[in-house]
């Protein structure tokens, strides 16, 4: 597998200096809390998700095939129907009218052939999208392109700690509050999910990385637009509160994904914040989850 020069690594990544802070939360969901001080040492991190044109000269250089491109092995699913083992991803749906929201399958569907380069399917395309976080990548995924890529993924502490972006304690990115002069300040869902997106961002689905304002240490939609896999567990003996994405399987390891996405909404998943956090099954692709790297010791 060919690796990028390390002279090229620290291109487009901002440095976060080494610090102490606040992690977690006790005002909103259970899994966030309790709220502790935690000590992180000097990183680099991207200073934005990795894009669809970032991964596509990737897939290009070494061939690399995502999870949900692969053959599903029946083994691995003694209860589903063997007609519908075929590869595919998650995709998002708006419901017409309100719906029963304890139910996922309300607004999401697996749907074949929906992949990175089609994260809505056949007939959908990225060739407008480039500058998009690139979407339909499981956690092997991420880690794969990070390796390649001469970085690792971020601990969830570390991925914190720079979405905070040196404010401590704070709610969101940017502060306490939601839309500072009426302004939003990252890519997520107003109105009433799943189904009336008022889009006051502009938005409806992912948006171009760097669209909104960058945090204090310069990064840009740590928080909206997608969730972010990070490499630490999520761990069974951690609380999870039912969000806007389908349900980990708990047969399979889960990974902490951070930052909330276009589907967060203020009434339903209030989860565009740093504390924010969610256990998701490593086989698990979607249309509302990416990533970005770190390099340490640099």
């Amino acid at each position: 597998m060919t690796v990028i020069a390390a002279s090229a690594v620290l291109n487009g990544m901002k440095r976060v200096p080494g610090g102490d802070f606040a992690m977690g939360s006790e005002n909103f969901y259970p899994e966030e809390a309790p709220v502790r001080r935690v000590a992180v040492e000097e990183f680099w991190i991207d200073e934005r998700p990795v894009t669809v044109g970032q991964f596509r000269r990737f897939v290009k250089q070494t061939g690399y095939v995502t999870v949900a491109e692969r053959p599903l092995d029946p083994k691995l699913y003694p209860d589903a129907d063997p007609a519908l083992l075929v590869p595919g991803s998650l995709v998002f749906r708006p419901a017409r009218s309100p719906v029963n929201l304890s139910d996922f399958r309300n607004w999401w569907s697996y749907v074949p052939g929906a992949t990175w380069q089609r994260p809505e399917g056949p007939g959908s395309d990225t060739y407008t999208r480039g500058c998009h976080p690139v979407t339909q990548v499981a956690y092997e995924d991420a880690e794969a392109y990070a390796a390649w890529a001469g970085k690792a993924l971020p601990s969830e502490a570390e991925w914190e700690y720079a979405a905070r972006g040196g404010l401590d304690g704070k709610v969101f990115a940017w502060g306490d509050e939601l839309a500072p002069d009426g302004e939003m300040l990252a890519n997520s869902w107003q109105g009433e999910f799943p189904w009336q997106n008022l889009m006051l961002d502009g938005y409806a689905g992912t948006s171009p990385v760097g669209a909104f304002p960058p945090n204090g240490y310069g990064l840009c939609d740590m928080t909206g637009n997608v969730w972010e896999w990070t490499r630490d567990l999520f761990t069974a003996s951690q609380r999870q509160e039912p969000c806007c994405g389908p349900t980990a399987d708990e047969r399979l390891p889960r990974r902490i994904i951070k930052g909330g996405s276009h589907l967060c909404a203020a009434n339903y998943c209030l989860r565009f914040r740093p504390a924010a956090r969610q256990g998701e099954a490593v086989d698990t692709s979607t249309g509302h989850i990416g990533f970005r790297c770190v390099v340490r010791d640099a």
